[in-house]
């Protein structure tokens, strides 16, 4: 029987001793594979990665933002902002002229002078309501007034005469008395002026300047257009494009200047009919115990154009209200 002391271990042999015991098992049972790996001397440093930057999160401005102006280049030069132009009022430029005084008692109308009397403190009411409509509308239109009647005889010029009287007495205020009668003018005569050229002719005319035949007057505040030369085409002329330039020239630029039309009665000539067209306010004039109800229907009707249509009750001799102005003043009516 063999030792076991005799048996060679594996690894044994020549120069076995030199070799360790771990050198000496790889040789023998093949253990190279479990070796290390070999481990460079030199190590190349990974190449370097770009890193995109995150999106910023978008955040609704906030009210106070919004209002904020954005910032403006430095070369953009911001340019002054818009004004609007001032527009100059028209002026009336026409020779002052004297209102016979006179004439105005004889006729029982206002007379600037004479103080508080019973018409004068009707008109004043009057032209408060008329006056405050055109302030309530706030445009041009509303302070050219039409002052008509159905029928002749119902006393629109004696309406229309003090009521632009009792209007030239506001502080501030003018009024521009038109005779737009262009059949019967009685303006003038009314208030002592001399004849002279109008409205027709500055309709007919281009060249004419409506403004140049404004009449001035000694009263304050008041100025008179006269109708002008007569002609068989007054409603022609009043319906035409050339009225709208006319008629705007009169207020244009001044807020607190009216203007008053004597017209036609409306049931007797086209004019009244025309020229509501071009206003913003009509009183109807209307006599007591005369004007008959279907006539003021029809004047109505034909003064449809207008928006703001009033009525004023002539010649009465009872207050139902029981006012009676003339007494408190000293005058008796």
């Amino acid at each position: 029987m063999t030792e076991h002391s005799k048996i060679p271990l594996p690894g044994e042999g020549e120069g076995a001793e030199e070799r360790s015991l771990f050198e000496r098992a790889s040789g023998t049972f093949g253990l190279d594979s479990f070796r290390a790996a070999p481990v460079p001397t030199h190590l190349v440093p990974p190449a370097a990665k770009r890193v995109r930057p995150a999106p910023e999160p978008v955040v609704a401005p906030t009210p106070a933002q919004e209002a904020r102006p954005s910032a403006m280049p430095e070369a953009t030069v911001a340019e002054p902002p818009l004004v609007a132009p001032v527009e100059h009022a028209v002026q009336f430029a026409g020779a002052r002229h004297e209102i016979d005084r006179d004439r105005l008692r004889e006729r029982g109308m206002i007379v600037p002078e004479a103080g508080a009397t019973a018409l004068l403190e009707e008109f004043r009411i009057i032209k408060r309501q008329v006056i405050a409509s055109a302030e309530a509308a706030g445009d041009a239109a509303a302070r050219r007034v039409l002052i008509c009647s159905p029928l002749p005889g119902d006393g629109k010029t004696f309406c229309a005469t003090n009521l632009a009287i009792a209007m030239a007495g506001e502080r501030d205020g003018e009024v521009v008395l038109v005779d737009a009668d262009f059949a019967k003018p009685s303006i003038l005569s009314t208030l002592g002026l001399p004849k002279a050229p109008g409205l027709m002719d500055a309709l007919a005319d281009p060249s004419l300047k409506v403004e140049d035949l404004v009449m001035a007057t000694d009263i304050p505040g008041l100025f008179v257009l006269p109708a002008g030369n007569a002609t068989n085409a007054d409603s022609e002329w009043l319906a035409s494009a050339r009225t709208t330039e006319v008629l705007d020239r009169l207020t244009r630029g001044a807020p607190k200047r009216m203007v008053v039309f004597d017209s036609p009665p409306a049931l007797a000539a086209s004019p009244a009919a025309d020229l509501a067209r071009h206003v913003g306010q009509a009183v109807l004039v209307a006599r007591a115990d005369k004007t008959g109800r279907n006539a003021l229907e029809d004047a109505v009707q034909l003064l449809g154009a207008c928006p703001d249509i009033k009525l004023l009750l002539n010649a009465t001799h009872f207050s139902p209200s029981g006012r009676r102005f003339g007494t408190y003043y000293g005058y008796e009516g």
